[in-house]
C-alpha cells in the first residue's frame, strides 16, 4: 500500500515537471500541444477508491495550472477523466480479470488499451480546449487545437506503453 502511494507520488512528479518544463513550450502548427498528464489517470489500477483517483487526478491538474497560468482549465478536464476512468475501464477489462488489475497494454492488450487511451485523451482534449477558449466563436481552432493535441498525446501516451510493455 504505502509503495503504491509512494510510486504514484514519484510519477506525479514526473508528468507535472514534464508538463510544465518540456512539453508547455511544443506547439506544432500554433495548436497541438502534448498534453501527457492524462496518462496519469489512466494507468490507474481498478482496485483504487474513486476519491483517491479523484483527488490524484484533481491535484495533478492543479499543479499544471498553477505552472501554466490556465486557472482551473487541467484541474477540471483531469478530475472529469478521472470520474470517467473508473466506468471506461470497466468496458475493456477480460470478465475474468483480477480486482486489483491496472490498465496498461500488458494487461489489457495493445487494442484495448489504446481504445481506452483514446477515449479518455479525446475527452480530456476537448473539455480542456473548451474550457480554455470558454466560447466556441472560433469552433474550427478550437476543434483542430483539440484533435492534434489528442492525436498527439496519444502517440506519445502509446509509445511510452510501448517502452513500458
Amino acid at each position: 500500500m504505502k509503495i503504491d502511494v509512494l510510486q504514484r507520488l514519484m510519477l506525479f512528479f514526473i508528468f507535472c515537471l514534464a508538463q510544465v518544463l518540456v512539453l508547455n513550450r511544443i506547439q506544432l502548427f500554433h495548436c497541438a500541444t502534448p498534453l501527457l498528464y492524462v496518462y496519469f489517470t489512466i494507468t490507474f489500477p481498478r482496485h483504487s477508491s474513486r476519491v483517491s483517483v479523484l483527488l490524484w487526478s484533481f491535484a495533478l491538474g492543479l499543479a499544471n495550472d498553477m505552472f501554466s497560468n490556465t486557472p482551473g482549465v487541467a484541474s477540471a478536464s483531469m478530475t472529469f477523466v478521472a470520474f470517467l476512468q473508473p466506468y471506461l475501464i470497466e468496458f475493456f477489462l477480460p470478465r475474468d480479470a483480477e480486482e486489483d488489475i491496472a490498465a496498461s497494454a500488458k494487461t489489457l492488450g495493445l487494442g484495448r488499451f489504446a481504445c481506452l487511451a483514446a477515449i479518455l485523451t479525446l475527452v480530456f482534449c476537448l473539455l480542456f480546449f473548451a474550457l480554455e477558449s470558454f466560447s466556441f466563436f472560433n469552433w474550427t481552432y478550437w476543434l483542430a487545437c483539440a484533435g492534434a493535441s489528442a492525436l498527439l498525446t496519444f502517440i506519445i501516451i502509446m509509445t511510452l506503453e510501448s517502452l513500458r510493455y
